[in-house]
């Protein structure tokens, strides 16, 4: 064990991921709520992503788009332009109509162009009918910007799948992977999993699970984190990042302690 590891969790650095983007101030996986994340103070920003019928990598967590958008289907089952023709912002407020379908390869190109290192958080949503497939385009996508090996630390891919994360390190065996909980108590370490997601309803429940987590080697990454009582948990259990709808008010308290 590093010396890092032994300090307490106020005199280390706790990483700040926006979930979705500034998803509390804008629209969930617009370009609006990333560069509000990035002008926040965000390290890292988190998006889920599926794939269309035309095979294109697009930024969506739900598999239809009635929630997010003004139109009706499957996500899977449309092409890229069937969705860009849907508006994904007016749910928000009439003061953010018009916002389209993101792209991941255009919210890639966000971070990287941002004025300081910003990494992203993938989640690859299953199932899908899809299936490996997903994992294969991200990679690929990844690899043409020189990020699929992991080397940078900019991005680490995140599941609830067990097989997606097998696929993923078969795939891109340097790239760092999540495993996320939503449910299970019982921490098993999934294989290849470099990292653990759960919930923050979980660690409300069972706040032992973050140290036993870590007794496994495995550091820890809390979803989605916006009550300050729940932050100052997370810095107590020692979490390592917090996963978060409104990144600039938990980067503010974290700055505060």
């Amino acid at each position: 064990m590093n010396r890092q590891s032994m300090l307490p969790a106020t005199a280390r650095a706790v990483r700040v991921v926006a979930h979705r983007g500034a998803s509390h101030e804008h629209p969930e996986h617009t370009l609006a709520a990333y560069r509000q994340a990035i002008a926040d103070g965000a390290d890292a920003l988190e998006c889920d992503v599926r794939l269309t019928a035309d095979h294109k990598l697009v930024c969506v967590h739900d598999r239809r788009v009635e929630r997010t958008s003004d139109g009706r289907g499957v996500v899977s089952e449309m092409t890229y332009a069937e969705l860009s023709a849907l508006d994904f912002g007016a749910w928000k407020g009439a003061g953010h109509a018009g916002a389209r379908v993101l792209l991941f390869e255009d919210l890639l190109r966000e971070a990287l162009a941002a004025p300081r290192p910003v990494g992203l958080a993938v989640e690859t949503k299953h199932p899908t009918r899809a299936g490996g497939r997903l994992e294969a385009e991200l990679v690929r996508m990844l690899g043409e910007y020189g990020l699929a090996d992991g080397s940078t630390g900019r991005v680490e891919v995140m599941s609830f799948s067990r097989n997606a994360l097998v696929r993923t390190h078969r795939l891109a065996p340097g790239l760092p992977t999540v495993f996320l909980i939503e449910h299970r108590v019982r921490p098993v370490r999934p294989p290849y999993a470099t990292h653990a997601g759960p919930g923050i309803d979980l660690v409300r429940r069972d706040p032992g699970l973050v140290a036993r987590l870590k007794a496994k080697g495995l550091s820890v990454r809390v979803w989605t984190v916006d009550e300050p009582q729940d932050v100052e948990l997370c810095v107590r259990l020692g979490v390592d990042t917090i996963i978060t709808n409104r990144p600039k008010q938990v980067r503010e308290q974290l700055e505060a302690r």
